[in-house]
């Protein structure tokens, strides 16, 4: 009985784990540059939308993931509203090989972080007396697969942090 004890102990020990620890907002911006004049024109607006991610090791296993989403909104050729949010969390992450720690420090954890973000910045949008800013969903799954064909493409290899 105590060798079936230690058994299950070493593979609880060995067995890969996933835990959100915190969600929270590391940075906010907002800009209405052309204020309140902007108000006054036909509102024709073009999204743009930039997406980056970035992690870091803490101690004991700890990560913290960063994903940051600039939107730049133009009316016609005015800029209308900049609005940047960093939408970070802390994940215990365990017992994963390179490549699955590449993988959901990369992906999964982003995808964990987006609908904050996304609500983040649709709020400080509207605070702003814009229209709401829906944003599509994002596959942060493609977009972390098209990154490691680049960098293969390019001969380097993903590093986790």
């Amino acid at each position: 009985m105590t060798d079936q004890q230690n058994t299950a102990a070493n593979e609880e020990e060995t067995a890969p784990q996933f835990s959100l620890q915190r969600i929270y907002v590391r940075d906010l911006s907002f800009e209405a540059p052309k204020s309140p004049a902007i108000f006054r024109q036909q509102w024709e607006p073009s999204v743009g939308l930039d997406l980056n991610t970035r992690q870091k090791a803490l101690e004991n296993d700890f990560h913290e993931v960063v994903l940051t989403l600039s939107v730049t909104v133009k009316n016609g050729e005015e800029v209308a509203f900049i609005a940047e949010v960093q939408q970070a969390g802390i994940f215990l992450i365990k017992n994963l090989d390179d490549a699955s720690m590449s993988h959901t420090l990369g992906a999964f954890c982003p995808n964990i972080l987006f609908p904050y973000a996304r609500e983040a910045l649709d709020s400080l949008v509207t605070r702003g007396s814009f229209p709401a800013l829906m944003l599509a969903p994002v596959n942060f799954d493609a977009l972390y697969a098209q990154e490691l064909q680049r960098m293969q493409a390019a001969g380097e290899t993903p590093t986790v942090q």
